[in-house]
């Protein structure tokens, strides 16, 4: 009886911390407020939905910085992470394309010359999507900008340039969604 009862307080005591860790729910996408990023805690800013032409949910979003930063200075040269989980079904191919298409457009010549090459090695690490499943962009100081999906790496790039321009598709002056990078920098909620 006594295995039972600590068995029980333990999976209680779990059941708790996960809910503590997973604490912002959005259009039934669940994300953490806090993140281990190897030895720093990255902090939720905030979460919003992307609507494709006003009508369809695409991806729910959240993004996160260290604790303390301001979310204006998001360029800035320090660990973030942006977790995007998707509704919809999305072929890898789609995301490269629209990477490059907007990164080309959105950057001055100069710049996008020099991320080119490690723009093309990154966008072919791009898988296809099914909904639910949810790709993470976290940039690490000295290390580089590393994408997930579903939590498994599928590759990085070097660079805080690299990092600036291609967290620019949603939080730049000329983002994908001027309202979804102004929900995910000032702790919005959808």
């Amino acid at each position: 009886m006594k295995v039972f009862k600590a068995s029980l307080a333990t999976c209680i005591l779990i059941l708790v911390l996960a809910s503590m860790l997973f604490a912002v729910e959005i259009k039934g996408v669940r994300f953490a407020e806090q993140l281990p990023v190897e030895s720093i805690e990255l902090h939720l800013t905030g979460v919003a939905v992307l609507k494709w032409a006003m009508l369809f949910d695409v991806y729910a979003g959240a993004f996160y910085l260290p604790a303390g930063h301001n979310p204006a200075a998001w360029a800035a040269d320090v660990a973030k992470r942006l977790e995007l989980s998707y509704f919809r079904e999305i072929a890898g191919q789609g995301f490269a394309d629209a990477s490059i298409k907007l990164l080309r457009e959105s950057l001055a010549a100069d710049d996008y010359a020099a991320i080119k090459e490690r723009l093309f090695t990154f966008c072919a690490l791009f898988r296809d999507v099914r909904p639910g499943d949810r790709y993470s962009i976290t940039y690490r100081p000295g290390i580089g900008t590393e994408l997930r999906l579903n939590d498994r790496i599928l590759g990085a790039a070097p660079g805080a340039d690299f990092a600036t321009a291609y967290f620019g598709i949603w939080l730049g002056d000329q983002p994908i969604s001027a309202r979804f990078r102004d929900r995910l920098l000032d702790n919005g909620r959808d």
